[in-house]
């Protein structure tokens, strides 16, 4: 069974920066792309940024310049790092991929996504 777990979230000024941590374990066999997500109350979860195997990265346009998606292989952990946070980008932070056990599939940069972590929260402050 595949677990997601995210660390590095917290409160920052506009302009600041944060680095999201998350590290996969379990069967790792289907996840071949790891994706960041976010969500604000009453609103959906949206993509944010994403990472393959294959080497393709995909971000969108509203953090493509401030954030770095990246991968340790041989720790399994993904990182976002986050630069010139703004308070539009307040939001709980969800790492996901996706594993033969997970549920129904939200799509990002042309991957499915069915497995989640618990999620952290950042908040910008302005």
């Amino acid at each position: 069974q595949v677990q997601l777990v995210e660390s590095g979230g917290g409160s920052v000024e506009a302009g600041g920066s944060l680095t999201l941590s998350c590290e996969l374990s379990g069967s790792t066999f289907f996840a071949r792309c790891m994706g960041w997500f976010r969500q604000t109350p009453g609103t959906e979860r949206e993509g944010v940024a994403s990472i393959c195997h294959s080497g393709r990265i995909t971000y969108i346009p509203a953090v493509k310049g401030r954030f770095t998606i990246s991968q340790d292989n041989a720790k399994n952990t993904v990182y976002l790092q986050m630069n010139s946070l703004k308070p539009e980008d307040t939001a709980m932070y969800y790492c996901a991929t996706s594993s033969s056990a997970g549920g129904s599939n939200m799509h990002f940069g042309g991957y499915p996504y069915n497995t989640w972590g618990q999620g952290t929260q950042v908040t910008v402050s302005s």
